[in-house]
């Protein structure tokens, strides 16, 4: 038996259980754990409700050591938010999960699932059982996610022009909204230069994104090459080399030691000249063997000293050191060169090759990088992002991870829906219409589920300053009588409501994990019953 419960016997033999330390447990039940967990799930969903849709607010967090972050990317809000509560914690992992699977529409899947458990305690308030809240939002959530195949368009994929519309509704809401278009045109150049069409896969791994504090985001590029935080081993070595033929070296570039433990004692200054020659000596090997390989640049994983610096300067051989192990791959495979890990293995065929080879300098701060373009592979590619400040940087980055994903996503599953709140509303309406199907008590878990997709349009029209209500029920009447599933809530008051024709396009997959996965978190929490906490003051109190 556990600490926690002690087994005893009757008179009569019959065992019984006895358990411990009670009142050293808090424990809610029934009614009053669910109460406690949907307020939970709710504030975490409020929190974030702020956030979403174009006109959708950031937030700045702060976390215990100074660090300040400020986003409106739903899956680090949450994964930055210090959340005590057991129950919170599944909502965030809920949009981690959503940012693993999809990338795209974190915040949405968050601000869905507190909708329902908002809707959820209206029913328990009624008392509707929870199970049947759960089977009936089940249910729900089916007729949901056919009413969206059935709305959803094929996209054309090989039109890039429309894979920009979509990566702008993305970057629409996000700090970079400023150098909007230039951002989408990033993104969709990024992905397609790394996509493999015919099997549909995208391997990010091939995209690299750098930032360097400084200049605007309107400086941002993208490479189709790789940029590495280096520069050349030694300050009179060539800025720029055309051509270049790479080795790319594993091996250090030191003399070799012995592998088991040693001490050299030097007694003289012949044996420390003697010493001297012989490291030169190796060093002159090893640049040799280099040069005569057909090598015009050296790229080493590891360092070497200011000897052999001199050296390959002295012997026209530039060289940068220090170069990161996932950074050595990416050179590889850009430029078609095999890593060498012993320099007598190294030969011509084990080269690689870029058009052209630089040193970019930034500002006054003598800040430089090392950029290798024209690869034979330009399947390799570099987004370069530049902002005032590092914060700024890094929200691009996480606005230009979402981006990305939705591009990929649009090469593996090329069916859209419209975004602004329209295929949320087309679901709510189909999902109340077919309540008035049922006969059961699931009836009431349908109209609360058409309820809880309302409250998507409901935020955006009032993160965009507009009236909630009336925005949203002036649209739902447009739907039914137009039978048009792509009017949504106009959040940027382009003077009209269709999203079709305001290219605001969302991803099919997306759309569908939001819904899947927000109902499945409902369904879990609302099946706790029994919760058990130690508490922390009893437990510490005697």
């Amino acid at each position: 038996m556990s600490a926690m419960a002690q087994l005893l016997f009757d008179e009569y033999g019959q065992p019984f259980i006895v358990m411990r330390d009670q009142e050293k447990q808090r424990r809610l039940t029934g009614v009053d754990a669910l109460k406690s967990h949907i307020l939970a799930a709710r504030s975490v969903s409020n929190t974030l409700r702020s956030s979403l849709g174009p006109r959708g607010l950031d937030k700045m967090i702060v976390s215990p050591d100074g660090d300040v972050t400020i986003t409106n990317d739903g899956a680090t809000i949450m994964e930055k938010m210090d959340v005590e509560h057991h129950v919170a914690k599944l909502m965030v992992q809920l949009s981690k999960s959503q940012d693993n699977e999809i990338g795209d529409g974190t915040t949405g899947v968050v601000v869905l699932a507190g909708a329902l458990l908002e809707e959820a305690e209206h029913l328990i308030d009624k008392g509707i059982h929870p199970i049947k809240i759960a089977d009936g939002f089940d249910l729900a959530c089916k007729k949901a996610l056919e009413t969206l195949d059935a709305i959803a368009d094929e996209f054309p994929v090989h039109e890039k022009e429309k894979l920009i519309e979509t990566a702008q509704t993305s970057l629409g809401s996000k700090i970079v909204n400023r150098a909007l278009r230039q951002f989408a045109e990033i993104a969709v150049g990024a992905v397609l230069s790394v996509a493999d069409l015919d099997t549909k896969d995208v391997n990010f791994e091939l995209i690299k994104v750098e930032g360097k504090v400084g200049g605007r985001l309107e400086d941002s590029v993208l490479v189709k090459g790789i940029i590495i935080d280096k520069t050349m081993s030694h300050p009179q070595m060539p800025k720029e080399l055309k051509d270049a033929k790479i080795a790319i070296l594993t091996c250090p570039f030191e003399p070799p030691k012995p592998k088991t433990k040693h001490k050299l004692d030097i007694t003289s200054s012949e044996d420390f000249q003697k010493l001297r020659e012989y490291e030169k000596e190796t060093f002159e090997k090893m640049i040799d063997q280099v040069k005569q390989s057909g090598a015009t640049l050296a790229i080493c994983q590891w360092g070497f000293d200011d000897e052999a610096n001199h050296l390959l300067q002295a012997r026209d051989l530039p060289a940068v050191r220090w170069v990161g192990g996932p950074e050595i791959e990416l050179l590889a495979i850009a430029t078609n060169a095999r890593i060498v890990p012993r320099f007598s293995e190294l030969t011509d065929k084990k080269l690689g090759s870029a058009g052209l080879v630089r040193e970019i300098t930034f500002g006054t701060a003598k800040d430089r990088m090392l950029s290798i373009e024209q690869c034979p592979n330009s399947r390799a590619v570099t987004v370069f992002i530049r902002g005032g400040n590092k914060m700024v940087i890094d929200e691009a980055k996480r606005s230009l991870h979402d981006a990305l994903c939705v591009i990929r996503n649009l090469v593996r599953d090329n069916r859209i829906v419209y975004g602004g709140g329209s295929a949320e509303l087309a679901c709510a309406i189909k999902v109340a219409q077919e309540a008035d199907k049922i006969e059961g008590i699931e009836q009431y878990a349908f109209r609360a589920f058409a309820d809880a997709l309302e409250s998507i349009p409901m935020a955006l029209a009032e993160n965009s300053g507009l009236s909630p209500m009336d925005s949203v029920t002036e649209l739902k009447a447009q739907q039914i009588s137009t039978g048009n599933p792509h009017l949504g809530i106009d959040a940027m008051f382009r003077q009209t409501n269709d999203m079709k024709q305001q290219a605001v396009i969302e991803t099919l997959l997306s759309k569908r994990e939001q819904i899947s996965l927000a109902t499945q978190v409902v369904r879990m929490i609302l099946k706790i019953d029994d919760v058990r906490v130690p508490d922390e003051e009893a437990a510490h109190g005697h």
